[in-house]
């Protein structure tokens, strides 16, 4: 009879799939990780710290800030999907920031006050953001360290919030530099309305590019390029869901190279991708990207 396998003998991917499935049966257990330098309370079956290790993951974010500061500091961000405060933290460890956090899970708002609240340079917003303030999708469906919202009987987000109100109700980031959203599936409809709300600030935008979960929130991906050239925004930055850098390429063009986005890379995974857009006029926001990701490194 063969022995059964140690955990540590088990592949890692395999190692991972069983402490996640393990960590999962404690979803309110609360532990202190240290992700990329940065100290956090998150509930242990969060995935930030396996994802992050000490790679690029979520790195690109925080440098794109730390790029933009050197220009006009602080770099004022706008945090849509704040989840924990995970990027809030890392982007106010890397440079002068102020920044507001909209997030509508219950579960990750403890989470987020826990690690921000002590930080006068964060303001936390308890909140749905929706283009235009009405939505079905109330019910937060959660996978390891993420929330999507979805239509279901469970009403279990917060009160909804449109960017005009946002903004209204914080004045003092009227001169928006950096959006980052990550909402699973909405980003592609938020980030446009955001855009539009702020008007004249010409933030650049980052954002997760996913055409599985777009598609799956009712929302067509590809919709937001022509959208956000209406408004002036040219150049894009893009780097792989694992923090690598992909390349550079226009609104105008980026459609016809997603290709990718539609191919699966495991038995359910699909690629997507992290993506930086800035507007035609805004030149620190074009040297910012062109630090990080050349023009010379063309999407392929």
């Amino acid at each position: 009879m063969s022995a059964v396998p140690r955990l540590s003998e088990l592949p890692s991917n395999l190692r991972h799939h069983v402490g996640w499935w393990v960590r999962d049966r404690f979803p309110n257990r609360k532990v202190v990780r240290e992700v990329q330098g940065v100290t956090m309370v998150l509930p242990w079956p969060h995935r930030l710290p396996d994802y992050a290790g000490n790679g690029p993951y979520g790195q690109n974010l925080v440098q794109l800030a730390r790029a933009l500061a050197e220009h006009a500091a602080p770099v004022t961000v706008l945090d849509v999907g704040a989840n924990v405060g995970d990027s809030a933290l890392q982007i106010l460890d890397a440079t002068d920031a102020r920044i507001l956090c909209v997030e509508a899970d219950p579960y990750f708002l403890e989470y987020l006050h826990l690690n921000v609240d002590a930080d006068p340079r964060v303001s936390v917003v308890e909140a749905l953001l929706t283009p235009d303030g009405h939505t079905e999708a109330t019910t937060a469906v959660r996978t390891g360290g993420t929330t999507r919202f979805a239509e279901g009987e469970a009403d279990d987000a917060l009160p909804t919030v449109t960017p005009a109100r946002l903004l209204a109700d914080h004045p003092d980031f009227g001169d928006l530099r950096l959006i980052k959203s990550d909402t699973d599936g909405y980003d592609v409809v938020l980030v446009p309305a955001i855009t539009e709300a702020w008007g004249g600030a010409r933030p650049v935008l980052f954002f997760e590019y996913d055409h599985r979960l777009s598609r799956l929130a009712g929302n067509d991906p590809l919709e937001v390029w022509p959208r956000l050239q209406k408004l002036g925004y040219r150049d894009v930055a893009v780097w792989g869901n694992g923090g690598d850098v992909l390349g550079r390429t226009t609104v105008e063009a980026i459609a016809e190279r997603t290709a990718p986005l539609e191919e699966k890379v495991g038995v359910r995974a699909q690629n997507y991708w992290d993506v930086a857009v800035v507007h035609e006029d805004d030149a620190a926001g074009l040297a910012a990207i062109e630090k990080l990701v050349p023009a010379s490194q063309q999407l392929g």
